[in-house]
Formats: C-alpha cells, structure tokens, sequence
C-alpha cells in the first residue's frame, strides 16, 4: 500500500480514537485543521462554522463549484472492537464510519490542493449529523451561503457490500426521518392499592402495543414506514405503581405526505391513551430529517461514468429506511449520496463495527476521478436557489 494511501488510513484511526457528540467535535475539529494546514496554502481557503469546517480549493479557471460532504460526530456507544486504536472517549464510538468519510474527505482535499483541476472544490466537514442535524443550519450560514456548490457528492459506509462496490440510485436512497419521545404522566401509588393510581407502566404497554398497528392498518401496503419504539422507561421499584413513564423511538417513512399520516395516528392513539388511562400526555418529535434523493440525471449519469470506468464495481440499490441529514443538502444542490463497501459482518451503529480500511482508497479514487471528469464536461447551469 503507497505511504499516500496509508496516510489516511492513519488519520482515520486517530479520529476513531476521540469520537465526540453533535456540536462538541472539538478535537475532532481541531485535528482536521491541524492536517489542512499541513497543506500547501496558495489556492485554498478556510472556513469554520461551530465546530464544522469549509474548506475552498481554487480550480484553475473555475465555471462552477463541486462539493463533497463528511459528518463529523460520534455515537453514545461503548466500543467493543479489537482494534488497538480504540475509543479513548468511554461511551463514545465512531460506529457509523464518520471517521472514515472524514479521512476521505481529507483525500479527496489533498488530490485537489497538489493536483489542480479547472473548477473549485468546496470540502465540507459538518457536524452533528447523528443529532440534533448540522446540515439544514450550516446550509443556512453566511460561512456556506455564498460558497455553495453548484454539484455535491457525499458517500455513507456499507458494511453489507464488499470492498470496491459503490451503490446509489437515482431518486429516493434515504428515508424521512423522526425522532419520537412519548411522556406519561398518571397517579403514583402502593402496589397493593392499585384502585387508587394510574399506572404509567401499563399505559405505555398498552400505547406500545397500539403504535404498532400503525404500519399495518393506516399506511398502504405497497407504501413503506417503520414506527420503532428502542427504549421504554417507567418506575422505580417493584412494589410502587409508576407515576411516569417514557417511549422513545423512531419514524422512517419513504414519502413526506407518509410521514404526516403517521405522526397524526401516532397523535390519536396517545390522545386516546390519556382518555383511557386518565392520564396527561406529551409528544416531542425531536430531529426530523428530510430524504435523500439523488438526483436522477446527475445519478444515472455518475453510474453510467463509473460503469465505464470500472474503478469500482457498481450495484444499483434498492431505497433504504436509513436516516441521514444530507437529504436537506439535496433539497438544495443536485448531486447525490453512495453506499461505499466496507465488507463488515456488524452493521452501523454496533459497537463491534470494523469497516475494512481498503475502502478508503476506493473512495478518493473514485471520486477525485469523478469531479475531475466532470470538471472536464460543459457546465450544467448555474447554482441552484
């Protein structure tokens, strides 16, 4: 393996040793601008924005702007691999390869910076991707506004595709998604007098049961919608009848109008939860991510560029309920995001996640090649609004 390539292998393994929460990625900040300034400096320019980064290399007789995206934070899991590069931050992990889309990124930046290509290239690092949602602010900043791309790319590790497949489709990849927490609050007691309380514990067994029928008996069945409801809280000792209880969970749905008939079901039967149960309830629905869609003809031309290629092996997938906050980087630039093969038996979001270290290369070459033919074709119009 070149010195080159085994340079962002590394990188990657010390931004795996300090994964940190949405908008507290300060190490994690502070090493990537430690590593851009390790770059030459003629034709590049710097941005932070919070604990994100924007990074401009000047093409050299620039028409139009390309993009590519990496997220930045961690997950509050306890890692549990055999790597001796392990998490030094306990309970924090980087189990969705952001540590990887970052090494990329500072791949794709330093081809860019020694290798000079017609148009520019904004590199962005956004943070907070898993939580609260970077993306729709930082589009948002006067930092990005003015620097915004007219194409963008982003690529998300796949841990069920082996090394050197890439799969997109044109269209929906990612779904919409919500965060959804349910509190409720009824009358405390004496197990021994349950006549005198309201048990929550019960309440929530039984909303837990009802939020179920949502999938199968209001959305259409050639439709697709998750509801999951991953934790359940309420009580605090065997013999009290609990005066709270907690449902947290989440929504993913293929179509926004899918998403509002869900969270209006969901609103009915916790309406009636609190008649039935005489109880008071409240519903946050916490970050809400809109879908990935690529764009079909930037996509269908990207896939047939790489067919052609064979840089790496293609694979047209199917859409997936995967949530990812690049959808609102959509909504306003064409472009599109890819499953990049890490070849792993543990999916995303496991604490024994090991993604195979040989995509990484795969990546930079695939999409410095990319952006380098692309910059080579007429433009495609100007920014989008």
């Amino acid at each position: 393996m070149s010195t080159a390539i085994q340079t962002f292998i590394e990188y990657r393994r010390q931004l795996h040793l300090i994964p940190e929460p949405g908008y507290q990625e300060f190490k994690t900040q502070r090493f990537l601008l430690d590593r851009i300034s390790e770059l030459p400096q003629h034709r590049i320019e710097i941005r932070t924005w919070r604990t994100g980064i924007l990074v401009k290399v000047k093409g050299s007789a620039p028409e139009r702007t390309f993009g590519y995206r990496a997220d930045m934070d961690g997950l509050p899991i306890q890692e549990d691999t055999s790597y001796d590069f392990r998490s030094t931050h306990p309970g924090y992990m980087h189990a969705c390869g952001h540590d990887m889309h970052m090494a990329i990124g500072l791949g794709i930046l330093t081809h860019f910076v020694e290798r000079e290509m017609k148009d520019d290239l904004i590199v962005i690092f956004q943070p907070a991707e898993e939580g609260p949602g970077g993306a729709k602010p930082m589009l948002e900043s006067e930092e990005l506004r003015d620097w915004m791309p007219d194409q963008i790319v982003a690529l998300h590790i796949a841990p069920e595709y082996e090394v050197g497949t890439i799969a997109t489709r044109p269209g929906i990849l990612f779904a919409n998604t919500s965060e959804l927490f349910i509190d409720l609050t009824g009358k405390g007691g004496h197990a021994a007098y349950p006549h005198r309380a309201n048990d929550m514990v019960v309440a929530a067994a039984h909303l837990l049961v009802q939020l179920q029928s949502i999938v199968s008996r209001n959305i259409n069945p050639l439709d697709s919608a998750v509801v999951t409801v991953g934790k359940i809280e309420g009580g605090t000792k065997q013999n009290i009848i609990a005066e709270k209880a907690r449902l947290e969970g989440t929504i993913r749905t293929l179509s926004a109008d899918t998403m509002q008939i869900v969270k209006r079901r969901i609103e009915a039967l916790v309406g009636g939860t609190e008649t039935a149960f005489e109880c008071t309830a409240s519903i946050d629905y916490g970050s809400n991510y809109r879908q990935v869609y690529n764009d079909e003809t930037i996509t269908r031309e990207f896939m047939e560029w790489l067919d052609q290629s064979a840089s790496a092996k293609l694979i047209e997938c199917p859409e997936a309920m995967t949530g990812e906050d690049f959808g609102y980087f959509l909504e306003r630039i064409p472009g599109f995001m890819f499953w990049l093969g890490v070849d792993t038996p543990f999916g995303l979001h496991h604490a024994k996640l090991e993604p195979d270290e040989r995509a990484i290369p795969v990546a930079i070459d695939t999409v410095t090649c990319y952006f380098r033919w692309k910059s080579e074709q007429p433009p495609f119009g100007g920014k989008s609004s």
